[in-house]
């Protein structure tokens, strides 16, 4: 089954990227696997899959020991800077800084260890109470503020765009933040290159896509539905 969906969301990528004539490995596909038991993974690992995205340190750094080291590993949930250091050297790529003190705990765990983080900021585009994220308005600014960090690169921006029935009512957050990582570009601020648009997810990453976004975060349509334990 999992074999099919992703070669099913791969072919819905491609019709995406040719809509509004994008080559289609500009589209990285991240197989969200929270909650999700090894044999699935390695399922989706036999299938192609190589990025994979968590949202708990702990279920990453244990999936990170099990799965194969070409895996690449994407921190897509909420982080707290007490779980920083169980995570750098381990991730490709942090999508959920949405502050200086956490970037700055990131960095220090980057210069103990001798490494470079990748990071996205998060932005809250949709501006939800029940989300995290920066706002439009200070994303330039917090930008800024961490790129002037040792050992941490900007690389672009993330949002969790709102749960809707229908995915065309979340195409203006998607532009919205386009628009900004555009804006951010052109002040071609050191350590910041506003390459990687992480948008969109198994609801609405087609209408992502057609805005621009470069990862796309599927987690139902590789897997089904999540599952989650008691206690």
């Amino acid at each position: 089954m999992i074999q099919e969906n992703i070669k099913a969301v791969q072919k819905n990528i491609e019709d995406a990227c040719t809509r509004v004539s994008r080559p289609k490995e500009e589209v990285t596909l991240i197989a969200v696997s929270k909650t999700k038991p090894l044999e699935m993974l390695k399922e989706a690992y036999a299938a192609g899959c190589r990025d994979f995205g968590e949202n708990k340190v702990q279920e990453l750094a244990d999936k990170y020991e099990a799965m194969p080291k070409d895996v690449r590993w994407h921190m897509i949930g909420h982080l707290q800077r007490n779980k920083v250091k169980y995570l750098v050297g381990k991730v490709c790529l942090i999508h959920s800084v949405d502050s200086v003190r956490l970037a700055e705990e990131i960095s220090k765990e980057a210069m103990k260890k001798g490494v470079s983080v990748n990071i996205l900021v998060e932005v809250n585009v949709a501006e939800e109470e029940s989300k995290f994220g920066t706002t439009c308005a200070e994303t330039a600014d917090l930008v800024k503020k961490i790129a002037s960090l040792p050992g941490i690169f900007v690389k672009g921006l993330m949002t969790i765009a709102p749960y809707v029935e229908k995915s065309e009512e979340n195409r203006q957050h998607f532009v919205n933040l386009r628009k900004l990582s555009v804006d951010i570009k052109k002040q071609n601020i050191d350590n910041v290159s506003m390459d990687i648009l992480s948008m969109g997810m198994s609801g609405d990453y087609l209408v992502a896509i057609e805005e621009g976004a470069t990862y796309v975060r599927v987690g139902t349509g590789i897997f089904g539905e999540r599952t989650y334990s008691i206690g």
